[in-house]
């Protein structure tokens, strides 16, 4: 059964629907553009929950007066710009801000929130030719029921070009990601330390509304006495929270004594789905703090310390948690693990010994909000309310409205999480997932057990991505905070 959570319910008690109670012009000029509406919308909605609103001089509370020549000049501000997207990114984006994002239809924007998109089931990584403007890709996986499915294709295969095209920093965005759901790729051969171009080609479309279940993979290994569950995890999805506590139970079932998380691909999603991974393997006692919330100033006076923070869970869809209770957890983490994937070794580290494998995160400690053009509740998206959306303004908007601290006040990993034993992925050898010699697994194993025995972990093309698929979709590094409160203002 799929979850739909209610985002933000103690917020509702001080909401900004009321323009009037602002010291902002509370409309704006008729004779604005057609654009102006959903402009509107974007800056008051940035006024009240951006993260930097006080970094970013055009969102000042005081920066137009609520008078007759106010309201000109904020309708010729937000007519400054030909279309929302410049507007936002131009106007509202503090410069520091490498996350924030929008789109002009919150359908697909929630959508990619719930795992579902557009795609052809291809999980790809896209490198840069040394000294050259080329790159090429290798296949991270492929997501099950997909197109990609039925393709000549698999994970460690490399493409060079697509459509005939060789791919290069300029084009390969609008080659790979832009409007065409059908292309083909070119694919290439490893030799002699060389990528080289075959005759080879493979053909994917994309399709509507593919789910992707997160829980790629999970199993166990008896290993030098010592039991051990691994559960590759691709995005935090609130609406396979169940299948995410079902792989974690059959692993309990199973007699496991250690887990190993493989979040190498994960790029985030849901905190309230990271709190209760952090439950299922740390414990369930709720007066133990996931994590502090920080918001803009504004946001920030009108909660007290308790609304803040945010506990262990014990229940998960009203069913008590059975918690592994693990005082140790080994994760294997990329440049492609952020957000909420960071987030779950930053608020279990007060609490548990978190052993990283692989290389560096991606530095993401904001967490973001869906908000849309529904100003009676403050801005926030709420599937029930999806009528009371504007019906002239189907944009919505993700910006970053604050952070999150773990329970001895540290969040400033920018510069990502460094692994305690680092070892990238090597597109000479990457091995299949969850067999026991695939490198970052087989490093896991050889951590928990102790013996090194005489494997080689020397990386003799080391992967660094430049972008990959999923860094290219809407999920990209986000950390969605759906949490839900029960507070009283």
């Amino acid at each position: 059964m799929k979850k739909i959570i209610i985002v933000f319910a103690a917020v509702l008690a001080f909401s900004c629907s009321k323009d009037d109670d602002l010291s902002l012009p509370n409309t704006v000029d008729p004779d604005g553009s057609a654009n102006v509406e959903v402009q509107d919308f974007m800056w008051k909605a940035m006024n009240f929950w951006y993260f930097w609103q006080a970094n970013v001089d055009d969102l000042a509370d005081d920066r137009f007066e609520n008078t007759e020549e106010g309201r000109t000049a904020y309708t010729a501000f937000l007519d400054s710009e030909d279309d929302p997207a410049s507007f936002f990114e131009n106007k509202l984006q503090y410069i520091e801000d490498r996350f924030s994002f929008f789109n002009e239809d919150y359908r697909e924007l929630t959508n990619s929130l719930a795992g579902i998109s557009k795609s052809n089931g291809l999980e790809f990584g896209l490198v840069q030719f040394q000294d050259s403007d080329e790159i090429f890709g290798f296949v991270r996986y492929i997501v099950p029921n997909s197109n990609a499915t039925s393709a000549n294709i698999q994970r460690g295969d490399l493409f060079t070009g697509v459509d005939g095209q060789t791919l290069t920093i300029d084009n390969y965005i609008g080659l790979l990601f832009g409007d065409n759901d059908t292309y083909t790729l070119n694919m290439a051969d490893f030799e002699n330390g060389n990528i080289v171009p075959n005759e080879e080609e493979v053909t994917l479309t994309k399709e509507e509304g593919l789910a992707e279940n997160p829980v790629f993979l999970s199993k166990s290994f008896t290993i030098a006495g010592e039991n051990i569950g691994y559960i590759m995890y691709n995005q935090f999805t609130n609406e396979y929270d169940d299948d995410l506590y079902a792989a974690v139970q059959d692993l309990k079932s199973a007699g496991i004594t250690n887990l190993i998380m493989d979040l190498r691909y994960n790029p985030g999603g849901s905190v309230n789905t990271t709190r209760l991974l952090a439950s299922m393997i740390y414990g369930t006692n709720t007066s133990d703090i996931f994590l502090r919330k920080r918001y803009n100033d504004k946001l920030q006076e009108q909660f007290n310390d308790s609304q803040l923070e945010v506990y262990f869970a014990d229940k998960i869809n009203g069913e008590t948690i059975n918690s592994l209770g693990f005082n140790k957890l080994y994760v294997i983490t990329s440049a492609s693990s952020a957000s909420a994937s960071e987030l779950l070794i930053n608020s279990l580290e007060p609490y548990i010994d978190v052993i990283q494998i692989g290389d560096v995160t991606r530095g993401k400690n904001e967490f973001s909000t869906t908000l849309v053009d529904d100003r009676e509740n403050s801005y926030l998206y709420t599937p029930s309310r999806v009528n009371n959306i504007n019906p002239d303004n189907q944009w919505a908007i993700q910006p970053l409205i604050g952070r999150n601290e773990n329970a001895d006040g540290f969040y400033d990993f920018t510069s990502g999480l460094q692994p305690d034993y680092e070892l990238k992925e090597d597109y000479s050898n990457l091995g299949i997932i969850g067999e026991e010699n695939e490198p970052l697994l087989a490093k896991a194993i050889e951590v928990i057990t102790g013996t090194t025995g005489k494997r080689d972990f020397t990386v003799k093309y080391p992967i660094n991505i430049i972008s990959s698929s999923k860094e290219n979709s809407l999920m990209s590094d986000k950390m969605v905070d759906d949490t839900v409160y029960d507070l009283e203002f």
